[in-house]
């Protein structure tokens, strides 16, 4: 018990010292600090085959609550970001992906999980609910810089806003499911419920209490007498405290707390949108998720190496995942987009870098916890696979291609 317990704070120590080292040593490397940390994890379990049990299919529970927690994190970290006021024009491109390409993208998944994999509309739906959303947690190399770093230009701003609000807004589908496994077993109605409760509720209570919450976090920040404010203290840790409260306090009211959580990051930048504060509360929130990404991570690595995980791949699961990634989420994007006054470089590059990861493992294990699904297993094994396959394809080739299209824009601006 002392022997594993010592490897587990020699390893422990090792993924804090990476965490804060692989960013910078990958920076201009056609890798991605996810793929490294599921590489870690299956080293770390061929050599210590009994150190951890991380299996997701059997600790279901553990699995909903550390990827809970790091979305969590991460929303507050992606909505600190954005410098741009909402708006409805200046996040065009965040309406139309989340109103037109995430829905369009649920449809395709739950049809290629009902006729490719052979499951029941309930456990399809929950499929396209799953792996419809983007990830906030594995998107960071595609996102907006830290706070007044000017590191905004459309495509970034997109895919960060993206990411932020559709965590919240796939929510409905995944009770939509969840209420037709119950159904089944049950024949009792549940439209209604759904829409007022699960849609219209649910999405208001979020958005007011993550848009009151964090107004009234910038009022106490930056509005309270000299050296009383929040922000005189300048601890980052304050992120975490807001974090809480509003995914806390969003939950108790049966709101949707994955909103409230972004949206609170938007009003509090919308008291007083310069302060230097900002950076403090987005770096504290960075270094959190990222240092809890990598555990995760690893803890996949691991659960690959171990063998169970991908125990019911096949060619079916295969099939589904590579339309999903080099199909579905392009197609849709590209549709959403029609219409938007952008190159098609950028809406190629949009519509394409949809990252999976962490976030599509919370909502089918939330799920697995509320109704019995048919095919349990083939949506875990399709989950991971399509996660993996996006961690390992985003990765490789989000260097060169936002190096490319960094290139294009200059070149774009240098000829006006």
């Amino acid at each position: 018990m002392q022997s594993s317990y010592i490897i587990l704070l020699f390893v422990f120590g090792a993924v804090i010292l990476l965490t804060a080292w692989l960013p910078m040593l990958l920076k201009r490397a056609p890798i991605s600090l996810p793929m490294v940390c599921i590489g870690i994890g299956v080293v770390i379990w061929s050599a210590f085959p009994s150190l951890v049990g991380v299996n997701p299919l059997e600790n279901r529970y553990v699995t909903e609550r550390l990827t809970e927690f790091v979305v969590i994190v991460a929303l507050m970290g992606a909505g600190l970001k954005l410098d741009r006021p909402i708006s409805w024009r200046g996040w065009e491109t965040s309406w139309r992906l989340v109103g037109i390409a995430m829905p369009l993208t649920i449809a395709a998944i739950t049809l290629l999980g009902w006729t490719f994999l052979g499951l029941g509309v309930a456990a399809a739906l929950l499929l396209g609910a799953t792996l419809a959303p983007t990830d906030p947690v594995l998107a960071s190399d595609i996102q907006v810089g830290p706070p007044q770093s000017g590191e905004e230009d459309e495509v970034r701003f997109a895919l960060t806003s993206e990411a932020g609000l559709n965590d919240g807004a796939a929510f409905p589908f995944v009770y939509l499911a969840i209420a037709l496994a119950l159904s089944e077993g049950s024949s009792e109605p549940f439209l209604a419920h759904w829409i007022f409760v699960d849609v219209i509720w649910k999405i208001a209570a979020g958005v007011g209490i993550g848009w009151l919450g964090g107004k009234i976090m910038g009022h106490l920040a930056f509005r309270l007498p000299r050296r009383t404010g929040l922000s005189e203290t300048k601890d980052g840790f304050v992120a975490l405290g807001i974090t809480c409260l509003a995914y806390g306090s969003a939950e108790m009211i049966h709101g949707y707390g994955f909103l409230a959580v972004f949206v609170s990051a938007i009003a509090l930048r919308s008291v007083e949108r310069q302060h230097h504060y900002h950076e403090n509360l987005h770096n504290f929130a960075e270094q959190i998720e990222r240092l809890l990404m990598m555990i995760l991570l690893v803890c996949f690595g691991a659960a690959i190496a171990e063998g169970s995980i991908f125990g019911a791949l096949s060619w079916p699961v295969v099939i589904t995942a590579t339309l999903i990634l080099i199909v579905v989420r392009p197609l849709s994007g590209w549709v959403g987009l029609i219409g938007f006054p952008a190159r098609p470089l950028e809406k190629v590059v949009i519509a394409f870098f949809g990252v999976r990861g962490l976030g599509s493992f919370y909502y089918l294990a939330f799920a697995l916890g509320q109704a019995e699904f048919e095919g349990a297993k083939i949506l875990w094994v399709t989950v991971c696979f399509v996660v993996l396959s996006s961690i390992i394809m985003h990765g490789v080739l989000v260097t060169p291609v936002m190096r490319l299209l960094d290139r294009s824009q200059s070149q774009r601006i240098t000829r006006e």
